[in-house]
């Protein structure tokens, strides 16, 4: 059986500040942004070259409380050249971690939900 994670909802608390983010600061395409009924609003961006996409919203169900989404990874190359492209679009995130040959550097989106940007691990 084949199970594939397609979408992460995100609780956040400004949608436009968190579109601007993740578009403009992370490089996400923007895939939708529409409102299809009174009070709901859902926005999906979804990261380059990923299967995966971040959604959130107004009017689509429970979440969690804004910034309670801790640790969710995003896999890179090159986890330097990749730390050095968001710093440059204004990114905070910390130095890169060498974790047993697994690097790692952490940043937050504005509503406080964390992330681990981790090196594509190289067996040696």
């Amino acid at each position: 059986m084949e199970m594939k994670i397609e979408v992460v909802m995100l609780p956040v608390t400004d949608i436009e500040a968190s579109i601007k983010f993740y578009e403009r600061t992370l490089g996400f395409h923007l895939d939708h942004d529409v409102q299809p009924a009174e009070g709901m609003r859902v926005v999906q961006l979804t990261p380059p070259g990923s299967g995966c996409s971040v959604v959130f919203g107004t009017g689509i169900g429970e979440l969690a409380a804004p910034g309670s989404v801790k640790n969710t990874h995003l896999v890179v190359e090159d986890i330097q050249e990749a730390v050095e492209a968001l710093k440059a679009n204004g990114l905070e995130i910390s130095d890169i971690t060498d974790m047993g040959g697994v690097k790692y550097a952490f940043f937050a989106d504005p509503s406080g939900n964390t992330w681990s940007l981790q090196e594509k691990y190289k067996q040696r």
